[in-house]
């Protein structure tokens, strides 16, 4: 991840977007959006055929991002964090979109969370039931939600996160397992 600007320079563009600076939010955005696109294009992989692309979700994130005027960026690893979220938000709004046009069809639960995402994130019942897994974990732990939405949601690898997150490798990938079991478990309950 390189951004254009310095870390300091992001940093103090996050401090003043959150002073309810637009230009700021702005000038973040742009100097990020690379960072963004990319993490879009992973996490959409190969869903041809589908309405929502790697642009489109950039653009759903940031209008969510930029339209929460409470929102405060403490920094870039917030920010990304923040942008990970939001984009689970417009892909579980946008399949839901999406199915509720379909008329009836067999619903089916997943049972797997695949170890690597070069593929993307289906975008079917299976993040619904996702969504629903990690709204559960969330109330366990919020800290292994953060995690999940960076790798899958954003498809961030266990380098990036410990790097944004300030955290070891080690521990991003304990959390990421820890994730994973309890998620398998809720989705097959479920």
């Amino acid at each position: 991840m390189n951004p254009d600007g310095t870390s300091e320079d992001i940093t103090r563009l996050l401090g003043a977007a959150g002073n309810g600076d637009r230009q700021a939010l702005d000038r973040v955005l742009s100097v990020l959006y690379r960072e963004l696109h990319a993490m879009a294009r992973r996490h959409i992989g190969q869903n041809r055929g589908h309405t929502l692309d790697a642009t489109a979700l950039v653009h759903e994130a940031y209008l969510r991002l930029a339209g929460k005027r409470e929102t405060q960026f403490d920094d870039r690893a917030h920010f990304f964090a923040y942008a990970a979220s939001a984009m689970r938000s417009v892909v579980v709004d946008h399949t839901r979109q999406r199915l509720s046009q379909k008329r009836g069809g067999d619903r089916q639960r997943v049972t797997e969370l695949p170890e690597n995402f070069g593929g993307g994130v289906r975008l079917d019942e299976d993040t619904l039931a996702l969504d629903e897994a990690l709204n559960r974990l969330a109330a366990v732990d919020p800290r292994l939600v953060q995690v999940v939405e960076m790798r899958y949601f954003a498809g961030l690898s266990e380098e990036e996160i410990a790097a944004l997150l300030e955290r070891s490798e080690r521990s991003v990938r304990r959390d990421w397992q820890k994730a994973r079991m309890f998620l398998l478990a809720s989705l097959r309950d479920s």
